[in-house]
């Protein structure tokens, strides 16, 4: 079953002094304010594009991650998974940097390894970002 997920954004004004809202309404669970300050210079208490992609490119791999751990008989204690996203005014976005802190029982550091390398390129939200560099730092703590 396919299930489409909704966002809105409200945006008032020009690119530079404009500001807007984002709001999550699928799960009506938030709303942010974002500005193109907050994109290009950053801007604490507003977010941007960047850091919502960050989260979903975080929330994914650790998905991506946890099921494949599972399925090979290794469910983690625990995924801590930052995805760093970065944007250059006037080149767009430039890539997605994860940085992963793993707990997994009886699970060899080279072992974590290769599932970590493996959820990178099995995230869908890793496939959609194909045109960027993700760079990948995990540990197994």
């Amino acid at each position: 079953m396919a299930v489409t997920s909704e966002a809105t954004t409200l945006w008032f004004g020009s690119l530079t002094e404009g500001h807007g809202t984002t709001s999550l309404d699928t799960s009506d669970s938030a709303e942010f304010p974002v500005t193109w300050a907050a994109r290009s210079e950053g801007v604490a208490g507003t977010t941007n594009p960047e850091e919502l992609l960050g989260a979903a490119h975080s929330a994914c791999y650790s998905m991506a991650l946890s099921h494949a751990l599972t399925g090979a008989g290794h469910p983690p204690e625990s995924l801590q998974v930052t995805a760093a996203v970065t944007f250059q005014p006037g080149e767009g976005i430039t890539g997605s940097h994860l940085l992963v802190n793993a707990k997994v029982p009886g699970l060899s550091p080279e072992q974590f390894a290769t599932f970590a390398e493996d959820a990178k390129t099995g995230c869908p939200v890793s496939a959609a970002l194909a045109g960027v560099s993700i760079t990948l730092e995990a540990t197994l703590a």
